[in-house]
Formats: structure tokens, C-alpha cells, sequence
């Protein structure tokens, strides 16, 4: 049985916490960026995603700036290429799920939500996603690492989201690409949706009594 149907559907929707990357846009710097990047500017792909895991995790706590992450993982040597030309590859690899936003945003307005992000990012990648897409537009709070310092699938991160909206777990839906996330907002009594594509998640959104 889906989780989602298994819980108490007596409680009204109140709030909606949606994921950003794989959700509304493309993962801002994923593996699949990194192997572009690395053809791109014909880096040691291996030796670049190593450093990268070694230090990533501190850049979306907020604890480095990009700059600095950037020091570590590509310029700690001489390049051919800027700063700023790789920065702006990095950008450049986020692209909107535009169908999905408009959907939420139909979503929020038909039912009166409150709609927040929960979402894992650094804070250069984070600013530029919310400005270049609207995202304001959608969320009312943005629950992202850089700015609270916990990352998913840190429970404190999803207390934190419950806190800052004034939200009851179960007044709450939770909307995430990835089960891990999915099933850790579960155990505190959100209403959880692993989300596949945008058509599943319109029948499980159904479930819940938003349609």
C-alpha cells in the first residue's frame, strides 16, 4: 500500500513542502553536470567528483561559499578557463520543469496553501534558481540548507519547515524525487509523496483531497 493512502486523510491540506530540484527544475549540480563539466573543461572527472564529494556536503550547509568550493574541487591549480565561465556553466545546467510549476502554482492558488521549500542546495546555486524561475511566486518560505544549516534527510530539517509554517505533520504533504527523503518526512507524520513524474503525483495529490 502507498504510504500516503495509509495515513489520517481526516485532517485538512494545509501546507504543501516541495523539493526543488528533480521536482520543479533539473538538479542544480548533479553527477550528470559534473561529467558535462568535466568534458567541457577537460578535467580528471574521477579526481574532480572526489574532491567534490569530499567538501559538497559543507557547501549546501551553508558553511562554504561558492567560491571557496570552487577552490577546492577546481581551481586549487593553474586554468585555462575563468571563474566565472564555470560558474556560469553551473548556472546554465539548471532548466525548468515549466508544466510541473505551473501545476503548483494552479495548485496553491484553487486550495489556499501554504507552500514552502525543503530543499538541498548551496546558497549561490540556491539565489539564482529562485530569481531566474520566479520561485517566490510559489513559495512563501524557502527551507533550504545554505540558509538553515541542515540537510536532508536530517529530521531537524523537516522540524524546522513544521516550525517555520506553523504546520501540523498532518496538515502537511511532503513532495520529493527521492525515497530516502520521502520516507524520513514520513516517520514524522507528513503526508509523503515520492514524486516520478507529474501525472502520479496528481492522482496521489487526489488521494490526499486535492484535485
Amino acid at each position: 500500500m502507498n504510504k500516503l493512502v495509509s495515513m489520517n486523510l481526516t485532517f485538512p491540506i494545509t501546507t504543501l513542502f516541495l523539493d526543488i530540484g528533480g521536482v520543479l527544475l533539473t538538479n542544480g549540480w548533479d553527477r550528470y553536470s559534473r561529467r558535462a563539466a568535466a568534458d567541457k573543461f577537460k578535467l580528471d572527472y574521477e579526481e574532480f567528483n572526489e574532491r567534490h564529494h569530499l567538501t559538497f556536503d559543507t557547501y549546501e550547509e551553508g558553511k562554504l561559499t561558492l567560491d571557496q568550493y570552487l577552490n577546492r574541487v577546481v581551481f586549487y591549480t593553474d586554468r585555462n578557463f575563468s571563474r566565472e565561465e564555470f560558474q556560469n556553466f553551473m548556472f546554465e545546467r539548471s532548466q525548468p520543469f515549466r508544466e510541473t510549476i505551473d501545476f503548483f502554482l494552479d495548485l496553491k492558488k484553487r486550495h489556499g496553501l501554504l507552500v514552502a521549500a525543503v530543499s538541498n542546495e548551496g546558497r549561490e546555486l540556491t539565489n539564482h534558481r529562485i530569481e531566474r524561475f520566479q520561485l517566490k511566486e510559489l513559495f512563501s518560505v524557502f527551507v533550504s540548507s545554505c540558509f538553515v544549516h541542515y540537510r536532508k534527510p536530517d529530521g531537524d530539517i523537516y522540524r524546522l519547515a513544521l516550525d517555520l509554517t506553523c504546520s501540523n505533520p498532518q496538515n502537511a504533504i511532503y513532495i520529493d524525487d527521492r525515497q530516502m527523503f520521502v520516507d524520513e518526512a514520513h516517520k514524522m507524520g507528513i503526508h509523503s509523496i515520492h514524486h516520478r513524474d507529474l501525472q502520479t503525483t496528481r492522482r496521489e495529490l487526489e488521494v490526499l483531497g486535492l484535485d
